[in-house]
């Protein structure tokens, strides 16, 4: 059963590295969490290492200059691995063909920029789609649009055998108090109407894979059993680090507040309930990264 503790400095000295969740744990979508911060870099000055591994469809660029306009700083932190590096690799290896239908906000674009930490690249164009060889989802046009009005389009993209890449398999965030769907909800429903969705972040291991390698390029030798895994997704962060032999502690006061009724601390019975309906059980939980 999960142990509820009150601070990562209870269980931080038991792992050299941590693979730390953003949204809704270091920051909400609009500014940092203080105490998330203090955390880890309490946790940096012990010697530690943090790779924040997020299912964010941005590249690695885009994070980092998100995180600063959030007001996280950069010491809190080793290095960064985002779903969309790991989408962008697996896109410009032509895993859904060259010619793709970007299904996302314009704002998502720079998804496209040229992946240069791969050899002979894929040249990848964007077109209309019924010119498409495949999808690459980035998140719903508008995040707040009712989900019924994606079907038409998927409709017609399930009828031609697309395959359809996602970017971030989060189903929703909550930016602020308001709460948002993302890429994972349309390749969700878009592999219940019979189409094909392949995944690449949390809780898939490709991202994990690209977490390690930027673990390793740290000068860091550290083994699964020496990670510890943090997030408040518990089919998303929670899982996949399960999944992967790592250590996870579950933050209850993000997408799980409600449910878990987390203020400071969740209440320990919904908690339990919780967790059992989602048959998983980290080895801790926490209300808030502190």
């Amino acid at each position: 059963m999960t142990r509820i503790i009150n601070s990562l400095s209870e269980i931080s000295s038991n792992y050299d590295a941590l693979f730390v969740d953003l949204w809704g744990c270091v920051h909400d979508g609009i500014k940092a969490i203080p105490s998330a911060v203090a955390a880890l870099q309490d946790y940096r000055k012990s010697g530690g290492m943090v790779v924040l591994v997020t299912n964010s469809p941005r590249p690695r660029a885009g994070v980092v200059k998100q995180l600063a306009h959030f007001g996280v700083p950069s010491d809190a932190y080793d290095d960064l691995a985002t779903s969309g590096d790991s989408a962008r690799s697996a896109m410009y290896r032509g895993i859904v063909g060259q010619n793709v239908w970007h299904y996302g906000p314009v704002t998502d674009s720079r998804f496209f920029d040229p992946l240069e930490i791969l050899e002979n690249p894929l040249e990848i164009t964007r077109v209309p789609l019924d010119e498409a060889e495949g999808i690459v989802c980035t998140g719903p046009f508008d995040s707040k649009s009712d989900p019924d009005s994606w079907r038409p389009e998927l409709e017609k993209a399930k009828a031609r055998g697309l395959k359809l890449l996602c970017a971030n398999p989060d189903i929703v965030v909550d930016r602020g108090e308001v709460r948002e769907w993302c890429a994972g909800a349309v390749a969700k429903m878009y592999t219940e109407m019979g189409g094909e969705s392949l995944y690449f972040g949390k809780p898939h291991a490709p991202i994990y894979d690209l977490a390690r390698r930027r673990l390793s390029k740290l000068d860091a030798t550290i083994t699964d059993d020496r990670i510890l895994a943090i997030g408040d997704g518990i089919l998303t962060d929670v899982k996949g680090g399960l999944d992967e032999g790592i250590d996870a502690l579950f933050i209850s006061g993000g997408l799980a507040a409600a449910e878990t009724k987390t203020i400071n601390q969740p209440n320990e019975d919904l908690l339990t309930a919780y967790l059992e309906k989602e048959k998983l059980d980290p080895p801790f939980t926490i209300g808030h990264l502190r």
